[in-house]
């Protein structure tokens, strides 16, 4: 797999990845990625297959804000060019090349992007079934988070990469 920055003509891809991976209710629209694609450029990582297929995403702004907010699914934040918190909004793979590790070398990959911007943490929520995959890779339970998003009950993640 090739780990690279997204590119516009990949939305149909993401957007059939994020719905495999995600209820109707958690995932994101297609409006949603669209700004995500144009505002998130540089924080935005898509693998490729071999024959350039995008198997699996993540995306998340650079902001000021330690946690993922629920406004942030609506309405994309910008970049800060340097410092703050790097937040996943989404890590997504695709059924089929999922076992293959790209999950974390996404998350990996964000980490080095995020530590050449000199940012403090990477920090996402996520369900319960997934903290013991993200305490893997080096993520540290931080309790319950504030968001209501979809009406589950999130917890945030948090890795200190300063």
């Amino acid at each position: 797999m090739k780990i690279e920055q997204v590119k516009p003509a990949d939305l149909k891809r993401i957007v059939a990845i994020e719905k495999t991976g995600f209820s109707p209710e958690e995932a994101g629209s297609e409006a949603a990625f669209q700004q995500r694609i144009r505002q998130l450029a540089t924080t935005f990582l898509v693998a490729r297959d071999s024959a350039g297929v995008v198997q699996g995403f993540i995306v998340g702004p650079a902001v000021a804000e330690p946690f993922v907010l629920d406004w942030m699914y609506e309405m994309t934040p910008q970049n800060l060019e340097t410092g703050g918190h790097q937040l996943v909004l989404s890590l997504a793979v695709s059924p089929a090349a999922q076992g293959q590790h790209i999950g974390s070398d996404l998350l990996a990959a964000l980490t080095v992007v995020a530590q050449r911007a000199n940012r403090q943490t990477l920090s996402l929520t996520c369900l319960n079934r997934l903290v013991a995959f993200y305490e893997k890779n080096g993520f540290e339970n931080g309790g319950v988070a504030e968001s209501d998003h979809a009406d589950e009950v999130w917890y945030n993640m948090v890795k200190t990469i300063a």
